[in-house]
């Protein structure tokens, strides 16, 4: 039998191939093994008497370090901590060793340590080497090889079969549902999942050209590498096509920016939450809703690419209620909330254009709001002012009325009200400017008292020079900080606006992305 050849680097970095043309003795250790340990310095003594050439594949970078160290060894310990060696060897414990011809053929092999059958391997092919064989142990098992970990071997498998994915798999009894089991582990959001079988997961990956083990994000709170093919298995359960993966990718991608700050999204105890809305070509490619029930149920791309977002930050980077996700409520954005922004239906520039993208550009917005969308009822105004008065008011009540100077909001227009405002041809920037002038009211009125707690505490109301208690305080922080859309049917005076979380460095800044499709 001839064994698989291999190319390593030992502690010094000097390169090792077998086989290289002379007797080889190998031997697959670890550094936390008893009997790996027991049987190094026999192998060193085969070393310094020179009576072959001797090669010890260690399985950890650091452990082989340690082995050095502990036992003074002068003989090759090699690199083999990514175990494609170890693999190919296919090792089920350790310490394993193999004796080898010229030729790279196995003439001896010895696992665990049996003192019998050790001391007559050596009598018979290192005979000059002088060992007390009655000083050791009659017998003792090995260890097991790393390859077997199941977080490992799988991997390994991958790749000796060349196939794109690494993923661990989870192995089912026959007899388990597998509904109730995604539920036991905790992989879903509370709802039934799709199972991500190999063969789905393979057709979701066929959505996008970037290589399975590319790593798209690092995601907190457990700070885990997100790749392609993780992505893409949360994609399947949420329902995705393999369409939309590109769009999940993105998304996954913006939030996990510092900008975007989705640790404390998450954490917070407020309940926030990314909503995604979507511009360009892509809205049609995906029939993404952008009309009637735009912000609810029934359409899967609306559900499922916002959907798979939220599963990949619950089931990759662990962000669960109970653990780093603290909501005091909860929030039911925090299943899906990812709607198209109608363009077409809208007099303005669409919202991707005014953050500095091309029209023709696909691309997906992330905001991070805590509640909402809450409808803004006004089936009478006629004129433009009229309609910003409402929109103003009732967005006073975003967090509480008297929290003025909020950050960032969503405001989404439904297109019979956009209608009003273009009868008198009314800029976004008019209506933000508009919300900020008719949302504005004196400071005093915004001071905590008998009636409500919420609000300027008194002494600090006090202490203020009176030109900045009278002085009228605008409810955001600045016009900047309203995000206008246009989405709903052609029917029904209804808009609606997000409560917005902690804007700001300190807080979330909205993040866009091109999507690359």
């Amino acid at each position: 039998m001839i064994l698989p050849p291999f190319l390593l680097t030992d502690q010094t970095g000097l390169d090792h191939s077998f086989p290289d043309g002379q007797s080889t003795f190998i031997c697959f250790v670890k550094e936390d093994c008893p009997t790996c340990n027991l049987v190094l310095p026999l192998i060193e003594q085969v070393h310094a008497k020179g009576s072959c050439r001797v090669l010890i594949p260690g399985q950890t970078e650091d452990g082989n370090r340690l082995l050095v160290d502990r036992h003074n060894l002068s003989a090759p310990v090699l690199d083999d901590s990514i175990l494609k060696v170890s693999f190919a060897y296919d090792l089920d414990v350790v310490p394993h060793c193999f004796i080898a011809d010229s030729s790279g053929a196995k003439v001896a092999e010895l696992i665990g340590f049996q003192r019998e059958e050790w001391q007559t391997t050596f009598e018979e092919y290192f005979p000059d080497v002088a060992i007390d064989w009655n000083e050791l142990p009659e017998w003792r098992p090995g260890c097991g090889s790393l390859t077997q970990d199941p977080l490992i071997s799988e991997r390994l498998r991958a790749e000796s079969e060349n196939s794109p994915l690494r993923a661990r798999r989870l192995e089912i009894g026959s007899q388990d549902d597998v509904h109730e089991f995604m539920y036991d582990q905790g992989f879903t959001d509370g709802l039934p999942v799709i199972p991500p079988t190999p063969e789905r997961v393979l057709r979701m990956m066929n959505g996008t050209d970037r290589d399975p083990q590319e790593v798209v994000a690092v995601i907190p709170p457990n700070l885990a590498p997100a790749t392609v093919e993780k992505i893409a298995v949360n994609a399947v359960m949420a329902g995705c096509k393999p369409d939309y993966l590109s769009v999940v990718l993105t998304t996954i991608e913006a939030i996990c920016t510092d900008e975007f700050n989705c640790h404390g999204v998450f954490a917070t105890t407020m309940g926030a939450t990314p909503v995604m809305i979507l511009n360009g070509p892509i809205r049609h490619e995906l029939d993404v809703n952008m009309k009637m029930s735009a912000l609810g149920q029934g359409t899967r791309a609306n559900a499922a690419i916002g959907r798979a977002v939220r599963l990949a930050v619950r089931n990759i980077g662990g962000a669960k209620p109970g653990g780093t996700e603290r909501s005091t409520l909860g929030n039911p954005m925090k299943y899906s909330m990812c709607f198209a922004e109608w363009e077409e239906r809208s007099f303005w520039d669409p919202l991707h254009v005014e953050r500095g993208f091309e029209k023709d550009d696909s691309v997906v917005s992330v905001f991070a709001m805590s509640g909402g969308p809450m409808q803004i009822i006004d089936q009478t105004s006629r004129s433009a002012e009229q309609l910003i008065g409402s929109f103003a008011s009732s967005m006073r009540a975003v967090h509480n009325v008297r929290a003025h100077g909020s950050g960032d909001t969503v405001l989404v227009v439904c297109p019979e009200h956009a209608d009003t405002l273009k009868t008198q041809n009314y800029s976004k920037r008019d209506v933000k400017n508009g919300i900020q002038e008719k949302s504005a009211v004196p400071t005093r009125e915004l001071v905590a008292d008998e009636f409500s707690g919420a609000g300027i505490p008194k002494a600090a109301f006090d202490r203020m020079p009176r030109e900045r208690q009278d002085a009228k305080v605008p409810k955001f922080s600045s016009a900047d900080h309203i995000h206008i859309v246009v989405a709903g049917s052609e029917a029904g005076k209804f808009s609606a606006v997000f409560h917005g979380w902690a804007s700001g460095p300190m807080g979330s800044i909205p993040v866009s992305k091109k999507i690359d499709v």
